[in-house]
């Protein structure tokens, strides 16, 4: 089965992605083939080169072929992108003419920043059969 992974709620990315889903994607027996894991809210913190959770997804990312991407408005407020929201306004308007934020240097390479539509966009390749909210 192909899965999304939405990592929003406390703790996520350090207890659940690490404790329990990268140690069975790893020793391949998780069950479900991802297709990628989107990062929400202090989650996306994980994705600072030399942390080891966000190392080893990043390994996992390329050697299965999985996308990792960034809420850009998450990455923004944590000082992990510089720019502004590509799709909303600082103050919570949509745009007609968008931005591209990007990444800082201390973010682990292969990284994506995005919100929901280049989530869709995506995913429209490889659609996944669940979406997993964490």
């Amino acid at each position: 089965m192909k899965v999304l992974y939405v990592l929003s709620s406390p703790r996520a990315a350090s207890r659940k992605l690490g404790g329990m889903i990268l140690p069975q994607l790893e020793a391949g027996v998780h069950g479900a083939e991802p297709v990628g894991f989107f990062l929400f809210d202090d989650n996306v913190l994980i994705l600072q080169k030399g942390n080891p959770i966000g190392e080893r997804l990043m390994a996992l990312a390329r050697a299965q072929g999985f996308f990792v991407m960034a809420c850009d408005a998450c990455a923004l407020e944590r000082g992990l992108a510089r720019g502004e929201p590509r799709w909303c306004t600082p103050e919570g308007e949509g745009k007609k003419v968008l931005t591209a934020p990007e990444l800082l240097p201390h973010v682990l390479e292969g990284v994506e920043l995005g919100c929901f539509p280049d989530l869709y966009a995506r995913l429209a390749a490889h659609p996944p059969q669940a979406v997993v909210t964490l």
